[in-house]
């Protein structure tokens, strides 16, 4: 669980507590997980050094100069830039009630002036949703990336070097990293390098550590898991006779860690036949407040009767095996 550089952090003794855990306010009522040990350490670094951090809440980038920051009160400046951001290839990222999702990501990170490869160096991407200024939750992984450089270039009075890094989001749906408010589109993805300037990790002081942060990248859909049943009777039936359908859409809800009935969703009523493999859709349905569906029709010829539904941008789509009828 990330946390924000704005939280209340507190640095004892002047050393970063890198196991010391923290509760986002998003999850404060809730089970929250203690943040990434090096995450904790950024949000620690960037704490400590208010201007620099009031400076790139302004929407200016947090890389190159601080004309505004006394050189002596702050690190050196981390020139850092990211691109070619991907999470979990794009596409929306699917939990039930106790998933543990490993969702990875690739990004390239270009350096000036800085060792990206050296162990004081760490970087990785992380998840937010709603605004980078007052996000509603961010998640991110429990390892920073891990990056391989792919070139470096010396020029009369600089060094740039290019890495491509990958490491993995880690979400734990079934110990409240994720709320159900938090299902949906309006998540971004924000990237991050710490330069430790040569300091032990274990005994480092915040105000000396370098960090540089870029906001405002794409990011998959989190997705509630759903399941659907179909239940069709009786059976075997005579030609012609009523057929009775009933099922029930049901989704994960992170907050209760069980399956609940989803209201109000329209369900298509879909029929193959027997020495057919492609399912017919004869109408929909639309899932009472419980989740529950029922219809009837009629028998005609022996095959497969289901639901399916299509999806939404908070839950997943998912279509019911179907339920074989007998006609006589």
């Amino acid at each position: 669980m990330r946390i924000r550089a704005t939280a209340a952090i507190a640095v004892v003794s002047g050393a970063i507590a890198l196991t010391a855990a923290v509760v986002p306010a998003a999850q404060a009522s809730g089970t929250a997980q203690a943040a990434a040990p090096w995450r904790h350490l950024a949000a620690q670094a960037q704490a400590a050094q208010p201007a620099r951090t009031a400076h790139a809440a302004t929407g200016a980038t947090p890389f190159g100069s601080r004309a505004a920051v006394k050189a002596a009160a702050q690190p050196p400046a981390l020139n850092v830039t990211f691109s070619k951001v991907l999470v979990n290839s794009g596409k929306p990222v699917a939990l039930g009630i106790a998933t543990y999702a490993h969702v990875p990501y690739t990004y390239t990170l270009v350096a000036k002036n800085a060792n990206p490869a050296a162990s004081d160096f760490l970087t990785g991407l992380f998840l937010y949703r709603g605004s980078a200024a007052d996000p509603a939750n961010e998640l991110d992984g429990w390892d920073p990336a891990k990056c391989q450089v792919t070139s470096s270039t010396s020029g009369p009075d600089s060094v740039v070097t290019t890495e491509t890094c990958k490491g993995t989001i880690d979400i734990n749906a079934g110990e409240g990293d994720v709320w159900n408010a938090d299902a949906g589109t309006s998540w971004h993805t924000g990237a991050v390098a710490i330069d430790l300037n040569g300091q032990d990790p274990e005994k480092a002081d915040p105000a000396k550590v370098s960090v540089a942060e870029k906001d405002g990248f794409a990011a998959p859909a989190l997705q509630r898991i759903s399941k659907l049943t179909v239940n069709a009777s009786p059976e075997p039936v005579k030609k012609g006779k009523t057929i009775t359908i009933t099922g029930a859409l049901t989704r994960a809800n992170w907050e209760t860690n069980k399956y609940g009935g989803y209201a109000g969703q329209h369900v298509k009523l879909q029929f193959r036949k027997k020495t057919s493999s492609t399912y017919t859709t004869l109408k929909t349905v639309t899932t009472d407040a419980h989740g529950n569906l029922k219809t009837t029709s009629k028998a005609t010829v022996d095959g497969y009767w289901r639901y399916s539904f299509a999806g939404v941008s908070t839950t997943t789509a998912v279509s019911a095996a179907g339920d074989f009828v007998d006609v006589r």
